[in-house]
């Protein structure tokens, strides 16, 4: 850092319009990310959503029990996280994180933590009894980051290919 510049400021926030296409092109960069970790590829066509549009991600944001975060370093979209309820018989619902991604530059500032902060926020903000997040099982890196944030794993899905 050079004398007077200041570090960069990461926010999370609620996503607008501007901000889709961003969210767009993370979505695909997660969609790359994953496709080679074990877990990756069933991941992407059973559990993921569909590959975000923006068209997609507009009927998103009228909805009450869906939520569009965008992470920002300096103001610049880098990350962003979906999350949505689902109903339990309890308590509360059940908040969902569909997807939470940082992009590769932009990792190791407490990005991540800012938005995943977000996503608990609005989760706790609706009432939510709990909140779940997926990790692929090869990725150390997702399950520590959810670990330090005080997730726990609450089952394993054991998978064997038949083909």
């Amino acid at each position: 850092m050079t004398p007077g510049s200041t570090a960069p400021e990461e926010a999370a926030r609620p996503a607008v319009e501007a901000d889709l296409p961003f969210i767009v092109g993370l979505a695909g960069e997660l969609r790359t990310h994953t496709s080679t970790q074990r877990g990756g590829p069933l991941w992407a066509s059973h559990d993921a959503l569909a590959s975000p549009s923006v068209e997609s991600l507009t009927r998103r944001l009228g909805n009450t029990r869906l939520a569009t975060f965008v992470g920002t370093l300096d103001d610049h979209v880098l990350a962003y996280g979906l999350a949505h309820l689902e109903d339990l018989d309890g308590p509360g619902p059940l908040g969902v994180i569909d997807e939470l991604f940082v992009s590769l530059p932009a990792r190791a500032v407490a990005l991540g933590e800012t938005i995943l902060a977000g996503l608990v926020a609005w989760c706790t903000n609706q009432h939510c009894a709990a909140i779940d997040a997926t990790a692929l099982p090869g990725d150390r890196a997702a399950k520590n980051f959810f670990e330090s944030a005080g997730f726990k794993a609450r089952s394993l899905t054991m998978h064997k290919s038949l083909s």
